[in-house]
């Protein structure tokens, strides 16, 4: 499989300069937002406790809670596109979207 992209996706595209899209609705977009937008102030805070030399062991768990928050984005967005993407890209016969799927979740589990 290479790397290039079937539009087969109602969903999803190619904007003008070839780059790969997806649509999702206004609530998703906003709720992605949202959650990345907290997660950016967890790093920050993260960045704060080892300018401050806080305990390793505080800045750990710290750290463990960015990257659950970061999990939680991906699953959000994993079930997306599972009901978007790829349910349409399948219903028209692109298989392909299996193999680039198992693809991304192997990436996901390493």
């Amino acid at each position: 499989m290479g790397d290039e992209v079937k539009d087969n996706c109602s969903s999803c595209g190619t904007d003008e300069s070839g780059i790969r899209t997806a649509h999702h609705d206004e609530k998703t977009i906003k709720e992605l937002v949202n959650r990345l937008n907290r997660i950016e102030g967890q790093v920050r805070g993260v960045k704060g406790m080892i300018e401050k030399h806080t305990y390793c062991d505080d800045v750990l768990n710290q750290i463990t809670s960015v990257q659950s928050a970061l999990d939680g984005v991906s699953k959000l967005l994993l079930e997306k596109h599972f009901k978007s993407c790829v349910k349409d890209r399948l219903s028209q016969g692109d298989d392909e979207v299996i193999d680039e799927l198992l693809k991304t979740i192997f990436r996901m589990k390493k």
